[in-house]
């Protein structure tokens, strides 16, 4: 790896970083204050809306911006011209399956356990045209690593819930404040993106250059189905034979994890992906890239993961109030899960993508759905808890498949795997077990449960740096994110 290339994956995980922190930092803030304003069954039919527009954006994008951000072009004007294809064929579709949308919006909506909402999916996809607008020139700017452009877009869509959504919600007390909400950050983001991009919109096109891009993109378009399907198939099963108050009470749960682990995962990610692409064709950098994400991201995602399960009732108490009781068990499941799955499933479809295999990711997929559709259509019979429960514990086996196909296709040896998170492993379950105790010390009071946390982070800190390697690795990290590197 040149130093070049270290210097630009160091600038882009900083300015990345330090606009997740930023969305992060602000997201819980706009969810305690949104949760407290609108009740479980609001963000419920928010969900079911998502469930639909996250479906249809699998078409629109056509896979065509990892396309961009993976693909070694020919030259400049290959590179324009595979651009310009793949916008002119995201804003076509995303208006004519917004137009299929909206004359059948109302028998869609009675799918999706929402009928009689069908116009409010009809209004919510005018982000379709907006989103197919923005990805083209996010992935310009992702390919050349350029991630302080995208943070001072990021800093719109943190603006966004304070200027639109939240005061919506103080006027309107129902689910047009989330939906309003989105489009305007979707609106927000397209202009950005088109201001700040160095790519103009041109008249070309060619279905010769179309057909080559969609060679690649089909297994991209395959991966995004089947990881759509692990992601909203419960949410479905949740929508038609329970309700929207528990359908609010899952999603808003997994959102609340999400919100709190992606300070760690969206930051990286991308970048990830950009930077293995680039070094595609020279494996032994490639797997040495992967393996310094996975130990530094480990040293963070682990400890919060256990972290969020034991202070499950206080993360509930503080994000979200009184009336999501319910979904503190479920939190805490799905972070220490996801915790898991982060570190030993998560990055494994980028390595498949910067490969040029993603094939292989559709496999994995597809054998996840195998188990997880007939485990979840059990589990809808039964109780809320089943329902959440089964949920959680499937997503192991997704690890179990990513570990051996990485392992067979990628040639990433297993063992190191778990090996580089070891010390973090270890670190974190003396925390968990501390935490343990501490909350059992005096269970029913909130200062005394802040308190124990804080000396939880503290003591994890603390062992994890009698470990000479993970000390110097945590001293690297701050020095990267915060120290200024001319």
């Amino acid at each position: 790896m040149t130093t070049l290339d270290n210097r630009k994956i160091i600038t882009a995980t900083k300015w990345s970083t330090i606009a997740e922190i930023g969305a992060k930092l602000i997201g819980p803030v706009s969810l305690i204050i949104l949760a407290r304003l609108l009740t479980p069954e609001a963000f419920g039919v928010v969900t079911t809306v998502t469930l639909v527009i996250s479906f249809v954006e699998i078409f629109t994008d056509g896979g065509f911006q990892k396309y961009i951000i993976q693909h070694e072009f020919t030259n400049q004007k290959d590179q324009d011209d595979s651009i310009c294809v793949a916008f002119w064929s995201n804003m076509s579709l995303s208006f004519i399956l917004w137009g299929v949308i909206s004359l059948f919006c109302e028998p869609i909506a009675k799918i999706v356990g929402n009928p009689g909402l069908g116009y409010v999916i009809a209004i919510a996809c005018i982000s379709l045209p907006l989103q197919a607008l923005s990805s083209i020139q996010m992935s310009i700017l992702k390919r050349a690593l350029d991630f302080k452009t995208l943070f001072k877009i990021r800093l719109l869509g943190i603006a966004t819930p304070f200027i639109v959504t939240i005061p919506l919600a103080l006027w309107l007390r129902n689910y047009w404040a989330l939906i309003i909400g989105t489009i305007c950050l979707n609106a927000f983001n397209a202009i950005a993106l088109t201001y700040y991009s160095n790519w103009r919109i041109r008249v070309y096109f060619s279905f010769t250059k179309l057909r080559e891009m969609l060679s690649f993109t089909i297994w991209t378009i395959l991966e995004s189905i089947s990881i759509w399907l692990t992601g909203y198939i419960d949410i479905f099963l949740i929508g038609c034979y329970l309700n929207e108050f528990y359908l609010g009470i899952y999603k808003t749960s997994m959102t609340t994890v999400g919100q709190i682990t992606s300070l760690i995962t969206a930051a990286t990610t991308p970048i990830l992906f950009s930077s293995l692409s680039r070094m595609q064709s020279n494996l032994s950098d490639f797997k040495e890239l992967f393996f310094k994400f996975q130990r530094t991201v480990g040293l963070f995602i682990i400890p919060l993961g256990i972290g969020i399960f034991i202070f499950r009732d206080l993360i509930t108490d503080i994000l979200l109030g009184s009336q999501w009781k319910e979904a503190a068990n479920f939190i805490g499941l799905w972070a220490l899960t996801s915790a898991i799955t982060i570190i030993l499933s998560h990055y494994s479809s980028e390595v498949y993508r910067a490969l040029g295999r993603p094939k292989l990711s559709v496999v994995a997929q597809i054998l996840h759905i195998i188990v997880l559709c007939p485990a979840m259509f059990i589990a809808v019979h039964y109780s809320f808890e089943t329902i959440y429960m089964t949920r959680s514990l499937v997503r192991l086996e997704l690890v179990l498949v990513s570990l051996i196909i990485l392992r067979y296709a990628a040639k990433i040896s297993i063992k190191k795997m778990f090996s580089n998170i070891a010390h973090p492993v270890l670190a974190s379950l003396i925390m968990g077990i501390i935490g343990y105790y501490l909350l059992g010390y005096n269970p029913s009071s909130i200062i005394w449960a802040v308190f124990s946390c804080v000396l939880c982070i503290i003591s994890y800190f603390i062992i994890i740096s009698l470990f000479k390697d993970d000390r110097e690795l945590l001293k690297k990290v701050y020095k990267k994110l915060y120290i200024r590197h001319d």
